[in-house]
């Protein structure tokens, strides 16, 4: 096929637009939101074919190229946060046209801010140089907060007001870096910059404050304090907006990070190992302890965030690999099942945990995506989450560290324990009529979400070459 470098500003002008329309439209804003989501998509499959046919693309805006201009870069990791941005942007985009419905004030202003957040989140993983990165993490920020905002009420106020001051703090570390190493090397391309970077103090404090930053925009423990209030109150979509990708894009920055000005020593890949460890086994126990659906899927994500970070002190390309592999199965998984949440509460169910008996016998399709959401989660074959693991325990013990390895198997089992507290209600019988089942259209885009979280261990062989030559 021709290559085509344009479809890159198109991934970002598209939603941005949509966004515009979405404003100025009101009466028309599911209409324009669904369109624009469908021709986002699009646009991000075309980049994912151009990439896979013709290798990493750049595109000068303008004409005008590094380092005086501004540069858009794809290559096969890009290519795969488009593709998973845009399968749980258009599940969430389809789930929500129901969902909001309840919510009269909601749909007018979720399509705006969302496709707003979709523009950001495309530019931040097509941006070349870390200024442009620091604007889009901002865009992308201040649409979460108020996403999260649009449920109401004062704890949805208080864990938005909470999510933007930490929001704001974590980018202010990402500028401090930025300013820091603009003045050492003269330069915003990442790749430039790579190329003239400094050694010594002079790299370190900028690294540091960098990824400060962004471990209080992923929320690793003990970074998550924010994370489970603004998820379990936010709406179902925009929590799975929020676990899913407003997150990775954090963390695929600090891969970005790493790869380019790789710091010298151990001592911070261990830190950030050992706090992994604490996060994957700390917030299951928390997830176990739950009684709310939302909230435990919300202490799932600060468990599984945790397994993400075990390959920084592995450091070989297996490790890394695998730390990909979970970050995508990963946002599958976790939007399948806020999604699911979102089914169970869309017709004024309640997600009481002990109460789901009666929402098991009305809703199978929900219970399945669940499920299956789950199996990916717990690791089990032959999901994603499966592939994911594996190589991040090939990794640990070619290497001889086999306390990662211990991390990763019983997390495991305290994934498939919160899990199974939640499935089990299907073999139970409830007294009482069972609750009416949410529409068809919010319970398949959850089960199609959760299959591709499945999917994705047998689209392993295709995914593979596309990380050839970007994780060292």
């Amino acid at each position: 096929m021709t290559v085509w470098p344009g479809a890159l500003p198109c991934c970002v002008a598209l939603p941005l637009a949509g966004a515009v329309l979405a404003f100025l439209l009101p009466r028309r804003v599911v209409a324009v939101g669904l369109c624009a989501a469908l021709a986002t998509a699009a646009g991000s499959a075309l980049v994912v074919a151009n990439v896979t046919a013709g290798g990493a693309l750049r595109y000068a805006i303008g004409g005008w190229g590094a380092p005086l201009g501004i540069e858009l870069a794809a290559d096969g990791l890009s290519a795969l946060m488009l593709a998973a941005t845009a399968a749980v942007g258009l599940a969430v985009s389809v789930h929500a046209r129901d969902y909001l419905l309840a919510a009269p004030a909601a749909p007018k202003a979720f399509w705006p801010l969302w496709l707003f957040l979709w523009s950001a989140l495309n530019a931040l993983f097509l941006s070349a140089d870390l200024f442009n990165v620091y604007v889009t993490l901002e865009l992308m920020g201040l649409s979460a907060v108020a996403l999260v905002a649009l449920a109401g009420g004062a704890a949805a106020l208080a864990a938005a007001m909470r999510y933007l001051l930490v929001s704001l703090l974590g980018s202010l570390g990402w500028l401090l870096g930025v300013s820091l190493l603009y003045h050492a090397t003269g330069t915003l391309d990442l790749e430039l910059m790579a190329a003239r970077a400094p050694h010594g103090l002079a790299l370190a404090v900028p690294f540091g404050a960098m990824t400060a930053g962004l471990l209080l925009k992923t929320g690793l423990f003990p970074f998550h304090a924010w994370l489970p209030p603004a998820h379990g109150s936010a709406p179902a979509p925009v929590s799975a907006l929020l676990s899913a990708l407003v997150i990775k894009a954090s963390f695929y920055l600090l891969l970005r990070l790493w790869f380019a000005l790789p710091p010298h020593g151990d001592g911070l890949a261990l830190l950030l190992g050992v706090l992994g460890a604490a996060a994957a086994l700390w917030g299951s126990v928390q997830a176990l302890r739950q009684r709310r659906l939302k909230l435990l899927v919300a202490y799932s994500t600060v468990a599984q965030l945790g397994y993400l970070f075990l390959a920084f002190p592995l450091g070989t390309e297996l490790a890394w690999r695998g730390a990909v592999y979970l970050a995508l199965s990963h946002a599958l998984a976790k939007g399948a099942m806020f999604l699911a949440a979102g089914c169970v509460t869309s017709r004024g169910g309640d997600d009481d945990i002990g109460r789901l008996d009666r929402v098991a016998q009305g809703m199978p399709l929900t219970l399945a995506a669940f499920a299956l959401a789950g199996i990916s989660l717990a690791g089990l074959p032959p999901s994603g989450g499966f592939v994911g693991k594996w190589l991040l325990l090939q990794a640990a013990f070619e290497q001889g560290q086999y306390q990662w390895a211990v991390v990763l198997l019983a997390g495991g089992l305290l994934t498939a324990a919160y899990v199974f507290r939640v499935i089990g209600h299907a073999f139970m019988q409830s007294p009482g009529a069972a609750v009416r089942g949410a529409p068809g259209t919010m319970q398949w885009a959850a089960l199609l979400l959760a299959f591709g979280a499945v999917a994705l261990g047998f689209l392993a062989p295709w995914a593979a070459p596309l990380l050839d030559g970007v994780v060292p």
